[in-house]
């Protein structure tokens, strides 16, 4: 499965269209004030990924137990340090209201702990490379910010 984010930035501008597959949407996220980048930074949407993977993997996992949810909660915190430095001490914790005895549904929890995509990507890590860049010069009397 091939997925991809694709982020367009201007002015006041701040577009984001995300794909699996063959199936496309977008996702609402305002500019910063002054129009320039994005109000919601990297960290946030990183941990908006870990748990946004637990709780459909959850749900999927539930669904081939036969165990019906009604409802799940997570909530992902941690810490980032200067500039530059990757996040550290990410925890996540979860509620789950689900028409089962508690030691299944947290087994299930634990399951799908183990096996959520995103996080057993940071856990093992993957090379990431910045590749194909490509810069467009603008004439000199053009405003910049």
């Amino acid at each position: 499965m091939n997925i991809s984010a694709r982020l367009i930035n201007r002015q006041s501008e701040h577009q984001i269209l995300l794909r699996t597959g063959e199936l496309e949407h977008s996702l609402q996220i305002a500019p910063k004030s002054d129009g320039f980048g994005s109000r919601t930074n990297g960290g946030e949407l990183l941990f908006l990924a870990l748990a946004t993977c637990y709780c459909n993997d959850l749900y999927r996992e539930a669904k081939r137990r036969g165990v019906g949810i009604k409802s799940v909660e997570v909530e992902v915190s941690g810490e980032f340090g200067s500039e530059g430095e990757p996040a550290r001490s990410i925890n996540y914790c979860c509620s789950v209201e689900a028409n089962a005895p508690k030691e299944q549904v947290l087994e299930l929890m634990r399951y799908t702990d183990s096996v959520a995509e995103i996080q057993n990507t940071l856990r093992h890590s993957t090379a990431i490379t910045l590749t194909n860049c490509d810069v467009r010069e603008l004439p000199e009397n053009t405003p910049q910010r």
